[in-house]
């Protein structure tokens, strides 16, 4: 395959994502370059095609900010990685520890900053990660975003404990991560889902308990049953505002529920007494820093886990993958591989 990059220019669909030739980049002093061998999509890459991103993305960025490569060249200043190394970046460009700042949110790979649905990509020393070395490329390319968030969902501020028990609403890619996480750390997981083959699915996953809330449209009371009437100490909900008012109703005393990214909510809201008695901490969590990302790294590698792959698309179908993502409800991680190189 020549080298060639997809660009996107937002609000105009697929029409707005086009394959260009593509030249190898010179890195700066702090910059390493990178042979991308694949990339995978999240969400936010839907909004950000749609023009609904909270940061306006800079015209004819290359998008994706989940990838891995070969590193092919690094700046003179560069100690993080030497050419040869199979590395990833992290979500945020500059968030190395502790709380995210303003500052750091603003800077980020397929927005502002060229990200991996090329052949060549250009990362800043900072946030370069390497990938645990039992996952194949297509599996490495999807730790950035969802993996990281649901590391976040399960152990910030304080880490999951064999002694939690993790409710997980929804079945995308962060709660596919966080019902596997949840699970090698020893925790007892429950799952609601949307249909009777997801629940099948979830099932083959190790999960302790699985509910179809289309057969069970009253699950938080299901939940406090499967609990002995405790109720969960976590709770990730990846659907957001429509089901949160259920999954505080779920949760223990002084519980955390913790909702990833960015959701419409529903007409009425959360109604006039949302907490309905209970004490529990409600928040918003976008990604992880590189501290967080190493440490679910570092988990992955030691636990032996593979993230779920729904389905592989090759570079020149990039479209076609774009488009099965936003239709094709899929079930795991959508990856495109990039050049030869990807296993």
């Amino acid at each position: 395959m020549n080298a060639a990059a997809y660009h996107l220019t937002p609000r105009r669909g697929l029409d707005g994502l086009t394959s260009v030739p593509q030249q190898p980049p010179e890195p700066g002093p702090e910059q390493v370059v990178i042979r991308v061998s694949a990339a995978s999509l999240n969400r936010r890459d839907l909004v950000l095609m749609d023009g609904d991103y909270p940061l306006d993305p800079t015209p004819g960025i290359i998008p994706l900010s989940d990838g891995v490569g070969e590193v092919i060249a690094i700046g003179d200043n560069v100690t993080r990685a030497v050419i040869g190394d199979r590395v990833t970046a992290t979500y945020f460009i500059t968030w190395i520890d502790g709380p995210l700042r303003m500052s750091m949110a603003g800077r980020q790979y397929g927005v502002n900053h060229n990200g991996m649905l090329a052949t060549f990509a250009v990362l800043e020393e900072d946030s370069v990660v390497h990938v645990p070395v039992h996952l194949t490329d297509i599996e490495a390319a999807t730790l950035a975003c969802a993996g990281t968030t649901a590391w976040a969902a399960l152990n910030t501020p304080v880490p999951l404990s064999d002694t939690d028990m993790v409710l997980v609403v929804g079945t995308g890619s962060v709660a596919l991560f966080a019902l596997q996480f949840a699970h090698v750390l020893g925790a007892r997981t429950i799952a609601v889902t949307s249909s009777s083959e997801k629940a099948e699915r979830l099932r083959k996953l190790a999960v302790d308990e699985v509910i179809d809330r289309t057969a069970t449209p009253d699950w938080e009371h299901l939940v406090r049953a499967l609990t002995d009437g405790d109720g969960v100490t976590h709770v990730v909900d990846t659907v957001g505002m429509p089901t949160l008012a259920k999954s505080i109703r779920a949760a223990a005393l002084n519980a955390q529920i913790t909702v990833p990214g960015t959701f419409p909510g529903p007409p009425g809201g959360l109604g006039p007494e949302p907490f309905g008695g209970n004490f529990v901490s409600i928040r918003r969590i976008a990604v992880g820093s590189r501290t967080t990302m190493e440490e679910m790294v570092h988990s992955i590698t030691e636990h032996r886990l593979h993230p779920v792959i729904d389905r592989v698309f090759p570079f020149v179908e990039a479209p076609d993958a774009y488009r099965y993502y936003r239709t094709g409800n899929p079930f795991g991680k959508v990856v495109v591989t990039i050049g030869e190189g990807h296993s």
